[in-house]
């Protein structure tokens, strides 16, 4: 057995020291090194038997044909959609979460679906399990779903060149060890060498990999940095366990947008997809209620309709609290100072909560308008109708800007049976109104809103 050592890895890079360092020299992170017992198994080598068929041959830049090769569909339309349009042929996709969020069942369910021959590697469940898990769900089962409970990735190896599948799902990457280093499973060297050997395989294969990633108690992905700069595509699951809808966010794409969001409803037998969002995001309730705006936002090519729910109430413990839920804090306190200075309402003695309802997340300043009228409204106690939409960015002027997208906002303000939309009046340029029925209103600053609103 070969002689063990101790090697202090950056998580945040991979960089390796002999000594612990407090700043990493590499990527210039501080307390980012952790101590491992690093050992090299003699003569080891890399973990996967690879042929010459399976090596790359040198090709001329000019030579190689860019011809669009079709994706593979994994027949589940929030997920194509956040990929880009689907799987691509060697591509390695990371999906991230915290534990019991759904990744498991998610990619269960997309084993089961697929019409190809697919290899569900788990490294924290049994087969026995697995199947539990799949009867739960009370789906078609794939007939060509192979089920390997296995940690070892040369047992992983051997069993993909036996029956090599179409498509590799491991559960999870934490759980991998390689034979080629015999430090513990989960610690930096391993999860970069196991991930490492398996963008060997997808890449020499073309084959399609998802991986499930842990993370940390920050929400950070647990293990190297250098892991979300190895894989092609990084998904991170959200949402509130004691919530039933979870969203999917794309935070690195290699092949598409990185600004789509999947939408999904856990129930008792796994995960649905949500077609349409709107319908759930927007609350039902009789009479009307002070403090209450709907938002038009986009999130990557999908429109979207929010609620806004603002609750202004004096402060009667000192310092005035400024709670956003789902909404930029600082982007509150600059709306709620445009409010004071260009349309003269006191906040200054008031507790301000804003609350995005359905547990979603909005960064797109067309929300912005949506905001100043809820927080208005609760504050002079005057509910707005709630068959009006808002979409437009405010400036620190109090004027209103432009956004992007309106055709696909009013679409969709329109379909939902909305009566009236709020607009910038500079954000319609080369927009066709007439195709629309809905009453599409036109504003240059606040205080025309709200002479409008209030009176």
């Amino acid at each position: 057995m070969a002689k063990e050592k101790t090697i202090f890895f950056c998580t945040n890079c991979g960089y390796e020291s002999a000594k612990w360092l407090g700043k990493c020299p590499s990527c210039n992170n501080w307390n980012t090194f952790t101590e491992e017992k690093f050992t090299r198994a003699k003569g080891s080598q890399s973990s996967w038997k690879s042929t010459s068929k399976d090596r790359e041959q040198v090709q001329v830049l000019s030579e190689i044909t860019s011809e669009d090769k079709p994706r593979i569909s994994t027949t589940n339309l929030e997920l194509d959609r956040v990929l880009g349009g689907g799987l691509v042929a060697g591509g390695i996709t990371l999906i991230a979460g915290e534990p019991g969020i759904g990744k498991s069942t998610l990619l269960l369910q997309i084993a089961l679906q697929m019409p190809c021959k697919v290899l569900y590697v788990s490294g924290e469940e049994s087969a026995h399990q697995i199947k539990m898990r799949a009867d739960r769900m009370q789906a078609k089962l794939n007939p060509e779903c192979l089920i390997l409970s296995e940690t070892n990735v040369d047992h992983i190896a051997d069993q993909i060149n036996d029956t090599p599948p179409e498509l590799l799902i491991i559960d999870s990457i934490q759980t991998l060890n390689s034979p080629a280093l015999e430090s513990a499973a989960g610690s930096v060297s391993q999860v970069r060498q196991c991930t490492a050997e398996l963008i060997k395989v997808a890449k020499s294969r073309h084959l399609p990999v998802f991986l499930v990633g842990h993370i940390t108690k920050d929400g950070s992905i647990a293990g190297p940095k250098v892991l979300e700069h190895m894989v092609d595509t990084v998904l991170q699951f959200e949402g509130d366990q004691h919530l039933s809808y979870r969203m999917l966010r794309t935070t690195k794409n290699r092949f598409g947008s990185t600004s789509e969001l999947g939408i999904y409803e856990m129930r008792s037998d796994g995960l649905h997809e949500v077609l349409n969002p709107s319908e759930i995001l927007i609350t039902q309730r009789e009479g009307d209620l002070s403090g209450v705006a709907i938002g038009a936002t986009m999130e990557g090519n999908r429109p979207l309709l929010v609620e806004l729910q603002a609750l202004v109430s004096t402060a009667t413990y000192g310092t005035p609290q400024r709670t956003p839920t789902g909404f930029d804090n600082r982007r509150l306190n600059m709306l709620l100072a445009v409010l004071e200075k260009r349309c003269g309402f006191r906040f200054g003695s008031s507790d301000v909560f804003l609350n995005v309802a359905g547990g979603l997340r909005v960064e797109d300043p067309a929300m912005d308008l949506s905001a100043c009228v809820s927080m208005v409204s609760s504050l002079e106690d005057i509910p707005v109708s709630d068959r009006i939409v808002f979409a437009a960015e405010v400036g620190l002027g109090g004027e209103l800007r432009a956004v992007q997208r309106m055709e696909q906002r009013i679409g969709e303000a329109e379909k939902l049976g909305f009566e009236q939309i709020i607009v910038s009046k500079f954000g319609l340029k080369g927009t066709d109104l007439s195709r629309f029925k809905i009453k599409v209103h036109t504003f240059a600053n606040l205080n025309e809103v709200f002479s409008l609103l209030f009176g």
